[in-house]
Order: structure tokens, then C-alpha cells, then sequence
């Protein structure tokens, strides 16, 4: 396995989870121009866990059920990687919301608050 160079460790990129391309292009509108926004409806598109790890934070959309487990996402990030990456989720109900708490995510906003809090989280990630 190779290290990943000081560069690649310090691209500003973030991934979303989620099929719905308006909302990708939403926050995407938001990001800075050097950050660098992956969408992917797998972790495994973003190869190894490793490579997740240079990751600032990760959206996730809980409205996105016959897409991917929500739950499965972060059981995965948490348990299998053991990897603290922030997630921040939006959409869902209350009881999705409720079992994904449980399971470790962050945070949890409506679709249209999570557009409006992005560049809040890139102010707290920009190192």
C-alpha cells in the first residue's frame, strides 16, 4: 500500500452520498472552487478505506433508501474502517434520524439547511 503524499492529504475534497444530481449540483454551487465534491451512492467507489480517509466530511442523504442503507454507510465508516470521518446527514424522518444517532453520525439537517450550512462546514474544514 502506498502513503499518500502531503498533497493529496491536504486536497479539500468531501464526498456526498446521494442519487439526487439537483442536490449535488446545489452544493456543489456553494464549495469554493478549490474544493473538490465526490458523489458516489457506494463507499467502495472511493476505494479503500484508506483513500475514504482523506475525506474532510461526508453528507449523506437518508431520503436515499433504495440507493444505499444509510445505516449500512455509517456502520461501515464506524465499525468495519473504525474511522471518525464527520457525517453529517439531512432528509429522513425522525426515525431514521434516531437510528442513525444511535450508529454514530453527526449531525442531521432538513435538504434546503443542509445547502445553507455547507459553507459553514468548509470554513470548519479548510485546514
Amino acid at each position: 500500500m502506498s502513503e499518500p503524499t502531503i498533497e493529496r492529504r491536504l486536497e479539500k475534497r468531501l464526498i456526498l452520498m446521494t442519487r439526487d444530481g439537483a442536490m449535488g449540483e446545489r452544493l456543489q454551487a456553494q464549495l469554493p472552487p478549490e474544493w473538490q465534491l465526490h458523489q458516489v451512492t457506494d463507499l467502495d467507489e472511493l476505494g479503500p478505506w484508506n483513500e475514504i480517509l482523506l475525506y474532510r466530511f461526508l453528507l449523506l442523504d437518508l431520503d436515499e433508501i433504495e440507493a444505499f442503507d444509510p445505516l449500512d454507510v455509517i456502520r461501515m465508516l464506524r465499525m468495519e474502517y473504525q474511522i471518525n470521518l464527520p457525517v453529517f446527514c439531512f432528509g429522513g424522518d425522525q426515525d431514521i434520524q434516531d437510528e442513525m444517532r444511535l450508529a454514530r453520525a453527526d449531525r442531521f439537517f432538513g435538504r434546503d439547511e443542509m445547502i445553507e450550512k455547507l459553507p459553514e462546514f468548509v470554513r470548519q474544514y479548510d485546514w
